[in-house]
């Protein structure tokens, strides 16, 4: 089966996932991408529209987290621009782990902050949010970092923008530890300095 082959590496769920929405053969940027976010580097990953990143973000984040919930606290955020693109990327997650057991939970500034609190609360496994929303929940204790193990920013172009920007240098710092992997179409010197914040040693992956 030509799916094996090409994603051979994957958990089996992803595996089936893949086959069942009939994706044979990875991308150039997903064959260039995938092995070196499992390796559990920071990696800048820089490709053009269509290449494959969100699909590589989902997958290596359900890889990381082994396809399956434990505990209460988020092991995986993914960081995106607004509540357009929160609800998006929920939906296609949603996609991929209908037949597992993870649970993943939509945040953004529009959705009462206590509500988000008292669910968060509850137990998640992924966490999609914005900079901001991420920052006003840790300041309010509304989430844990205890157990984060990657933190992806999507289409992240947009945190060159001054308050983006700084509420993801403040969440970086309050996190003890974890993997970070940002995702753009194109570099820009802004998003270069997160090196000497929380992209240490990072490596690029450019299409």
């Amino acid at each position: 089966m030509l799916i094996v082959m090409s994603f051979k590496k994957l958990n089996p769920y992803l595996l089936e996932m893949l086959e069942r929405f009939s994706i044979e053969e990875p991308t150039p940027f997903q064959k260039s991408s995938i092995p070196i976010i499992k390796s559990g580097s920071n990696v800048y990953c820089t490709a053009p529209k269509d290449s494959g990143k969100t699909t590589t973000l989902i997958l290596t984040t359900l890889q990381i987290l082994k396809c399956e919930a434990v505990g209460n606290a988020p092991r995986a955020v993914v960081v995106v621009e607004n509540k357009e693109k929160v609800l998006e990327l929920y939906d296609e997650f949603l996609r991929y782990t209908k037949y597992s057991s993870l649970r993943v939970y939509a945040s953004y500034k529009e959705l009462h902050i206590d509500i988000q609190k008292s669910e968060i609360f509850e137990g998640i496994d992924i966490l999609i949010t914005t900079p901001t929303t991420l920052h006003k929940l840790f300041l309010l204790n509304g989430v844990s970092t205890s157990q984060l193990k990657i933190c992806s920013i999507d289409d992240g172009g947009f945190l060159t923008q001054k308050s983006d920007y700084t509420a993801m240098i403040t969440v970086a710092q309050s996190i003890m530890k974890c993997q970070y992997v940002l995702y753009s179409e194109k570099m820009n010197p802004k998003l270069k300095r997160f090196e000497e914040f929380f992209m240490e040693r990072a490596q690029h992956v450019k299409i």
